[in-house]
């Protein structure tokens, strides 16, 4: 079975909570503290990989979780690190934000890794809280939570040259007879269904891959038909070979249907719509009025376009058409992708506390105070210590929210909320 798009729940190791402990032995009774760091939580990377040819194994898998950082603990012993989980795709996965929809990465070599969560880092254990004034610190920071998001995985197949045209129009046909690949072949629309590849090898040439891209008819851009389940994989094509059916034997008009899938193309994307095209008129055998295949050849080459006369069935022309593609393809060499990549950013890890945001509402005369930073915040603290109590009130005032209370017009014992802990407010 092939699939050639899946969406998947990706959540990275959280970052382990730091330790809080003192330094206990026989002739060091009063030893100071001595809580190690917890390890960062591992990532989720994804890495192209030649032996995955297909995507359907994330349709029954589709929640990815890697390893969280253990906690740090007494003796200054830092927590382990997760292990990054290294999810294995085929190459040519493309990997999209769901959403914002922008592309993330784009694995189009074998081996090639990209980091996609990032795990989150380990709290710091109390021993990085010990000053001259504060010696004996009764806390330690907790750890980041890992990045959640949910991607979308397309598989653009890697051709050198696409094959388009209106369905029943030989392409599947003409891939038979240049290469060694075996499609399903018969006298009605949609006959492919998913994306034949080939490779090329002809005389002492360097082979090529080419593709059948199957299903596109008018308003395919729109999903009409089978068209945009296919059109992702002429994406990365250098050359598109156009193919018509001189004959007509559909009852279509060869010329109209080229400018329909030119229509397709461009509003698919503009600059796909770009890519060097040829013109290949196949079913010629069929043809008995030769002036008219000639009125046909030469309006299409008015309109700037290489044209080829074929037979994938006899096999007339086809030598021609091949050695004008192999000379093509090298002089276009590397083409521009034609979809925008989100700009490679290091890690998103950021100074502790300063970088978050919070909201309060007020409910039935409780203010709830809300923000990514609280959790990490609420775990650091022991509300059993008044040097702990005194760092967590400090925390909150640097952030602004004692300020933001004030504005909202808090008195002396109202009821906050934060998370799951609730206290009175005293100025």
């Amino acid at each position: 079975m092939f699939v050639d798009k899946a969406e998947i729940i990706l959540k990275a190791g959280n970052g382990g909570h730091g330790g809080m402990s003192f330094r206990r032995e026989k002739y060091v009774p009063n030893g100071g503290p001595d809580g190690g760091n917890g390890g960062h939580g591992g990532s989720i990377i994804f890495m192209a990989d030649n032996g995955h040819r297909t995507l359907i194994e994330f349709k029954y898998k589709r929640k990815h979780k890697a390893e969280n950082g253990e906690n740090g603990s007494g003796c200054r012993s830092a927590g382990k690190t997760g292990e990054d989980l290294i999810i294995k795709v085929p190459v040519g996965t493309i990997i999209k934000d769901k959403e914002t929809g922008r592309v993330i990465c784009d694995l189009s070599e074998d081996g090639q890794k990209y980091r996609v969560a990032d795990g989150g880092r380990g709290g710091r254990g109390n021993m990085n809280f010990a000053t001259a004034t504060r010696q004996a610190p009764r806390f330690a920071q907790g750890g980041v939570k890992g990045q959640e998001r949910t991607v979308i995985l397309e598989l653009k197949l890697l051709a050198d040259v696409g094959l388009i045209g209106f369905p029943n129009v030989g392409k599947s046909t003409l891939l038979s007879v240049v290469t060694k690949a075996k499609p399903k072949i018969a006298n009605y629309h949609f006959t492919t269904i998913v994306p034949n590849l080939g490779v090329v090898e002809w005389r002492n040439f360097d082979p090529f891959v080419i593709a059948d891209i199957p299903g596109l008819i008018e308003g395919a851009h729109e999903g009409t038909g089978l068209g945009d389940q296919f059109l992702r994989h002429v994406e990365r094509t250098k050359l598109l070979i156009h193919l018509l059916d001189a004959s007509g034997s559909e009852g279509r008009d060869p010329l109209n249907d080229f400018k329909k899938i030119n229509y397709e193309l461009e509003k698919y994307n503009e600059k796909l719509a770009k890519r060097v095209q040829i013109v290949a008129l196949n079913k010629v055998d069929l043809i008995s009025d030769q002036e008219e295949l000639n009125t046909l050849k030469g309006e299409l080459e008015t309109l700037g376009y290489e044209v080829f006369v074929i037979s994938a069935v006899t096999g007339a022309g086809i030598n021609e058409l091949l050695s004008r593609t192999i000379q093509l393809l090298d002089e276009i060499g590397e083409v521009e992708p034609i979809f925008d990549l989100e700009p490679v950013e290091e890690t998103v890890y950021t100074p502790e506390f300063k970088e978050k945001q919070f909201t309060i509402e007020k409910i039935d005369n409780v203010f709830i105070v809300e923000g990514a930073f609280l959790e990490r915040l609420i775990n650091s603290v022991n509300f059993e210590d008044l040097d702990s109590i005194g760092f967590f009130q400090r925390v909150l005032k640097d952030k602004g929210v004692f300020e933001e209370l004030e504005k909202m017009g808090i008195k002396d014992e109202d009821v906050v909320r934060l998370d799951e802990i609730e206290f009175e407010y005293f100025k």
